[in-house]
């Protein structure tokens, strides 16, 4: 009769390691959102709509939600083009560039909020450019789509870049052969390989952008039903004592922001699966 023998490995066994795992999750993430929701649900469901469908919030609901879209949507772009110029081309600087591409994660939001304003401002470098065309960029939407754009490209790009390392190049040469152009290589060969990783790029940087505080509140203004976003909202609703109000607010972003990675998470498991069907 042969003995099995058991491999002990480095790290403690499955239960331990399980149980670690739901003790940190649940202290740093299960029990602070439970308390959120329940914190909410001492309010009636009159409170609750008449607080979440005020003209003030919804404006600012709007504003999140837009500029975060259209600016996840243009990371998702160029992200990609970053992505692909980092892995695919050697030229001098490269690594500097290559670390350019974190500063956001580095740099404390209030100073890029600060910095944005003084460039994108009426007498800033940039800004006076178009002010003598008539066009104002900070303290509008359109200053706060900029810092949103600004911190979330890091994330389609690092979520982007490994995919690319780990593509074998020899299929795009069988594409060529087979007389693929390079624009139906690029689209129907190369695209669908990368796209759950530019959802998940995608999804990552709208869901930053969603909850971006620090780098909005210096160019955005901060004009209520103009240019005032959620977080600072809540911010205000926590300083009037208004927590019920507060709890409201972050609680209908909380069910938003898990909907979208619920659907990004599901996108990509049809997308491995047609793959896969391939």
């Amino acid at each position: 009769m042969k003995k099995r023998i058991s491999s002990r490995g480095i790290l403690p066994g499955f239960g331990l390691t399980m149980g670690y795992t739901l003790i940190y999750l649940s202290l740093l993430v299960l029990i602070p959102l439970s308390i959120l929701f329940l914190k909410t649900s001492s309010m009636t469901w009159e409170q609750f709509w008449t607080t979440v469908t005020d003209e003030r919030v919804l404006v600012s609901f709007r504003v999140s939600f837009l500029t975060a879209f259209f600016a996840a949507c243009v990371n998702a772009v160029f992200g990609v083009l970053v992505a692909w110029v980092l892995e695919r081309y050697q030229f001098p600087g490269k690594r500097i560039l290559d670390g350019i591409v974190d500063l956001p994660f580095a740099l404390p939001t209030a100073v890029a909020g600060i910095a944005l304003a003084s460039i994108y401002s009426q007498n800033g470098w940039i800004g006076q450019i178009f002010a003598a065309w008539g066009i104002k960029i900070a303290y509008t939407p359109v200053g706060i789509f900029i810092a949103l754009t600004f911190i979330g490209l890091p994330f389609v790009v690092r979520t982007v870049q490994p995919v690319l390392q780990d593509w074998d190049q020899q299929v795009e040469e069988a594409a060529r052969t087979l007389g693929a152009t390079r624009l139906q290589t690029f689209l129907r060969v190369i695209v669908p390989y990368l796209l759950p990783a530019i959802m998940t790029g995608f999804a990552l940087a709208f869901a930053r952008a969603l909850g971006e505080y620090g780098s909005v509140v210096f160019i955005s203004g901060n004009m209520p039903l103009q240019t005032e976003i959620v977080p600072l909202l809540i911010m205000t609703k926590l300083e009037q004592f208004d927590y019920l109000g507060a709890t409201a607010i972050a609680s209908v972003m909380l069910i938003a922001s898990f909907l979208m990675l619920l659907l990004n998470n599901f996108l990509q498991w049809k997308t491995n699966k047609f793959d896969a069907a391939r």
